[in-house]
């Protein structure tokens, strides 16, 4: 299609500027331009897709250069970003210097907060309302009509999210307007699960929520503002309603509840969005959208193009580009291989049993095997009962998610040395998610736990290793990191075998009887150091020896004795944050042992953000990359023949602080 009105919206005020007949056209554009793009780089398509009539439908009515938008899941944002004039920086779409993934207020003044994790739009939304009221600029149809209005988009079943559920009982003491457009699309990553979940279904599939011309008056007039209401409903007429009753789940929040409409007709999304604008108290409007809109394989399997690596069309065939042998394909086939072997072992996921690979395990085992929803915390402590009555549970979780249950793995898990296992995805730097999305922190998270011990997986055979070890450990939390890559195949050619996992010991991978160097690579980044030595040896410049850490609690005390006790310096390198790493693992083991830790060199995620782009991208400009570690290894023993005993961190330089185009 060609794209007549799109290239022309350059800000909201070009959208308010066309006739409402001209809208589904621009949705039609809309949808064609993501579906271009994701196409060619990936990206999140059927949350996009199913948000653009409900998006053109707020930018048409609020002024969200005064008034605030918050979202809620951050991946549907994709529409919005092309109204508030990104048409130009879609192309570079989660990559370097590109347009992000989701909200970036580097990019635009219209992106309020930078959105991942689900769950936080309605309590910082609830934020900004109080404080425009403190201000004195919130909205008020008497006293400040031309205030500021406030909007969170709620989508995803992230309504089911505990976060949420507090924001909107704080939500409910408002006096004042305050919108919450729930996004209902009867889906989440995968499938919303839990009661809440089944509510909303009853809700979608009831036919006396779906008529149309019913009036409202009488149930209303008995509410705060009813009278209102009931007019706007006696100038409707056209809007189908749920929860101005009884039994409406919201409304035991206190707040008033409209609904379910439907999601893609922009005339009546538009007026009934010009009618709840002004309403002075807290509101929710229940919308019903399809995820994966306008596009019949991603509506017929929204899951699978939720967030999808390029693919092709070819009639009605529908590819997507395939990679190599990823390390979650490897975990799913690791877990079912322990879960037939093991009939004590149960496994869990929230919300994410495609991105965790769950989606293989659980038709196998139905009944030990649960996706709970976007609900992490729920999922910690659910594997802290599971344990409590014997069984072994392995909960499967992105490293960025873990955080958000730390205080469940704390009081639940820890305190009472339960032997919970964790297997963390997408650890380290995450690629076109960007920031809001990096595993930079689950070694510093874990770490203060006492008999916690903490892995890291370089390959398939080290991830199976590290797994039956945490299969037979039962002093309290066990963890292995991996990252969103392909497993390397360097020492997983046949005839090399992966030892067994001892506690708190490395992996020799070369080792020389006098090294110039030596690196412990932690989990993947064993394998760049192994890239590096070669790159090394391509000149002979240098005896490195490389060994696979494995652990970074215990570290192995052993091994960095015999290395400072013989005067070798020492690289660590890791996938994760400087502070509170691996390398400062290495660093208070030595401490504590008394050992000299001046040539200690620590190479890791810098202290500083890390945006959007490829993953090779990000660790290079972390120092990361085989390139870099030679490079390290070079500058380092030049100094230390110039003045050894001198510690170093080594990090790259800062790059310049906005590296995205100017909307």
């Amino acid at each position: 299609m060609e794209l007549k009105i799109l290239p022309g919206i350059t800000s909201p005020a070009d959208v308010k500027a066309l006739p409402v007949k001209q809208l589904p056209q621009l949705a039609c554009e809309i949808r064609t331009a993501i579906c271009d793009q994701i196409m060619k780089t990936g990206g999140h398509f059927a949350p996009n897709l199913g948000v653009v009539e409900l998006t053109i439908a707020l930018h048409y009515v609020f002024d969200f250069g005064h008034d605030r938008l918050l979202f809620d899941v951050g991946h549907q944002c994709y529409p919005h970003k092309l109204l508030t004039g990104r048409l130009h920086m879609l192309p570079q779409l989660r990559q370097t210097g590109g347009m992000a993934g989701f909200p970036d207020p580097r990019e635009s003044e219209y992106d309020l907060f930078s959105v991942g994790h689900a769950g936080t739009a309605i309590s910082t939304a609830v934020g900004m309302a109080r404080g425009d009221l403190l201000r004195g600029e919130a909205m008020d149809p008497q006293t400040n009509p031309t205030g500021r209005r406030v909007v969170a988009l709620v989508g995803d079943a992230s309504i089911v999210n505990g976060v949420a559920m507090e924001g909107m009982n704080n939500a409910g003491t408002l006096r004042r307007q305050f919108l919450v457009v729930f996004n209902d699309n009867g889906m989440s990553i995968a499938k919303p699960q839990g009661a809440l979940a089944g509510y909303f279904d009853r809700i979608r599939i009831n036919p006396a929520y779906r008529k149309v011309k019913r009036a409202a008056k009488g149930v209303v007039a008995h509410l705060p503002g009813g009278s209102l209401i009931g007019e706007m409903y006696h100038r409707l007429g056209e809007m189908a309603k749920d929860a101005i009753a009884e039994d409406a789940w919201f409304e035991k929040f206190g707040l008033l509840t409209v609904g379910p409409i439907d999601g893609h007709d922009l005339p009546s999304l538009v007026d009934m969005l010009l009618e709840v604008k002004d309403f002075d108290r807290p509101m929710v409007l229940h919308v019903h959208t399809v995820k994966g809109k306008g596009y019949d394989f991603a509506e017929g399997d929204a899951t699978t193009f939720h967030s999808p690596k390029p693919f092709t069309v070819q009639g009605c065939k529908v590819e997507l580009k395939t990679g190599g042998r990823s390390f979650t394909s490897a975990f799913a086939d690791a877990l079912i291989d322990l879960m037939q072997r093991d009939e004590k072992i149960v496994t869990c996921t929230a919300a994410m049993p495609d991105g965790t690979g769950l989606n293989k395990v659980i038709p196998k085992f139905p009944d030990r095997s649960w996706d709970t929803g976007i609900c992490e915390s729920h999922a910690m402590d659910m594997m802290a009962g599971l344990a409590k009555t014997g069984f072994k549970p392995f909960y499967a979780v992105y490293s960025t998610f873990l955080q958000r249950a730390f205080d469940q793995a704390f009081q639940e898990v820890a305190l009472h040395y339960l032997p919970v296992r964790l297997c963390l995805d997408r650890a380290g730097l995450i690629g076109g998610d960007g920031a809001v999305m990096h595993g930079f922190c689950d070694i510093s998270t874990l770490r203060v736990f006492p008999k916690t011990v903490l892995m890291a997986a370089m390959d398939e055979p080290s991830l199976r290793a590290a797994l039956e070890y945490m299969r037979t450990y039962e002093g309290g939390i066990s963890a292995v990191r991996y990252p969103r890559d392909n497993v390397s195949d360097m020492f997983a050619a046949p005839g090399i075998d992966c030892p067994r996992f001892q506690l708190g010991k490395a992996r020799t991978l070369v080792e020389h009887d006098e090294p110039d160097l030596a690196i412990l690579g932690y989990g993947v980044m064993a394998i760049n150091a192994m890239q590096a030595v070669e790159l090394l040896n391509g000149h002979g410049e240098y005896k490195i020896s490389v060994y696979d850490a494995r652990f970074a609690k215990p570290v192995d005390i052993d091994l960095l004795r015999s290395l400072i006790e013989r005067g070798v310096p020492i690289i660590t390198v890791e996938d994760h944050g400087i502070e509170g790493g691996f390398g400062s693992c290495v660093l208070d083991a030595c401490n504590e042992h008394g050992l000299d830790t001046r040539q200690i060199t620590r190479l890791a995620i810098p202290d500083r953000w890390i945006y959007h782009g490829a993953r090779g991208d990000q660790l290079e400009e972390a120092g990361l990359d085989a390139a870099s570690i030679a490079r390290n290894v070079r500058e380092l023993l030049g100094r230390q023949r110039a003045a050894p005993l001198v510690e170093t961190i080594r990090t790259r330089p800062d790059p310049t602080k906005a590296r995205v185009s100017s909307p």
